[in-house]
This record gives structure tokens, sequence and C-alpha cells, in this order.
């Protein structure tokens, strides 16, 4: 940065959430700070909103036994991130990944594993700080039925299924909703969105809901990296 030059103000910002006791022994905001892009994320349509029916639509398989998660793709918006854990500050807020590693995945690590029962969560950069996109930039635009998959430690891959892409208004995030304990092996994916004001960000976030769908052995060249 050049002597005398103001920083861009940071754009990227989670909103605060509640977070449910079944889900994890804390409460609090959920953070995420980045920087300003000149293009706006994509937005999901109204389309992609959360069915009515609590069941998803396909076939679920067995819950996988805890481990923890290395990498993640999603092949429709060109995803290939590792992942790495990250816990709740002292407020109760989760930390998400460094600003200045911003293609990297956060999984919430005493939480629940992608894969086994219940609802796993991953947080993500939408930009940065110098104005590039973030790991989740494009998550916005996924739809129904896109795959996201989750490499593991045990050599196995968690394959979801997306269920749902909604836009959430900080001022209303459905915590119960978006954290909620589940039965079925559960995974969620949250960014920032919605519309952005110079003095507070972005205003809303995106969250995708996937159901776990399938498992796989970890292909020997992404269990390397």
């Amino acid at each position: 940065m050049a002597p005398g030059h103001r920083p861009r103000l940071t754009k990227d910002r989670l909103i605060p959430a509640v977070v449910p006791l079944g889900w994890a022994m804390a409460a609090g905001a959920v953070l995420l700070i980045s920087g300003v892009h000149d293009e706006e994320p994509p937005r999901p349509s109204a389309a992609q909103a959360l069915p009515a029916a609590a069941a998803p639509s396909f076939p679920t398989v067995r819950p996988l036994p805890p481990a923890e998660p290395v990498r993640l793709r999603i092949a429709a918006i060109d995803v290939d991130a590792p992942m790495t854990r990250v816990g709740l500050d002292e407020a109760g807020a989760l930390r998400t990944p460094p600003p200045d590693e911003p293609g990297l995945a956060g999984w919430y690590g005493d939480g629940i594993a992608p894969g086994s029962a219940g609802t796993a969560v991953a947080a993500g950069h939408v930009d940065t700080p110098a104005g590039e996109p973030g790991v989740f930039h494009d998550l916005g635009s996924l739809t129904e039925g896109a795959t996201i998959e989750v490499d593991r430690e045990d050599r196995r891959t968690a394959v979801f299924t997306v269920r749902a892409v909604e836009l959430y208004d900080k001022e209303q995030f459905p915590s119960d909703k978006v954290y909620g304990g589940s039965r079925r092996p559960e995974l969620r994916l949250i960014t920032c969105g919605g519309d952005y004001t110079e003095g507070t960000g972005y205003l809303g976030n995106v969250v995708v809901y996937a159901t776990l769908t399938a498992v796989t052995q970890t292909r020997e060249a992404d269990a390397s990296r």
C-alpha cells in the first residue's frame, strides 16, 4: 500500500446469528470481513428457495463417522479449495479463514464433521480487501441439484447435493433454520451477499443447503494435496 493511501472499506461481513445449543455450546455473531469488489456477487433466484417439505426429494445415504475435512470442491462454480478448522472467538462468533487467505474454506471444527449425522457448517469470504473474488464469491449462483464434494482425512469423499440456496437479510437471519440439528448428514455453506452500503458492508448472507447423497473414495491426487 502506498504511503498516505486510505484503505478501502471492508465489505464482506457475515451477519449475527445465534447458534442453537444442539449445534454448538456457544452463541454469537458469524463475521467475515473482506474488501470492496466492483462486481456484485450473484444472488440466488426465488426458484432456488428451500421447499416447504422438510425431507429432500432425493435419497440420502448412511452417515459417516467423524473425520476432519481437508478439501472442498464445487464444480459448478469452479471451487477447489483447502479447508481449515475455525472456532469461536471470545464473543462467541465464528472465526473465519485469515483475510489474506481468501481461497480457504473454514469449517467449524467443534461442530459436526461433513458427512456425519447432523448439520456441518463451512464459511468463506465472498471478496477480499484488494477487491478480488473470494472462495465463495459465486455461491449465490448455485442451483438445486449441484454437487459439493468434501474430501476427508479418512480418504473418503462426502458428496452432497444442493437442496436450496437462499439469501437472508442480516436482521432476519433464521438461525434455527440454518444451524438446526438433523438426523441426516447435512451441510451449510455461508458467505456474504445482498445489498451493500458504505457504512455496514453487505446487508445479508447467502446460505446453501445440501444433503449427503453419496460417499466415494478420495482420489490419490486429491488426498496428497
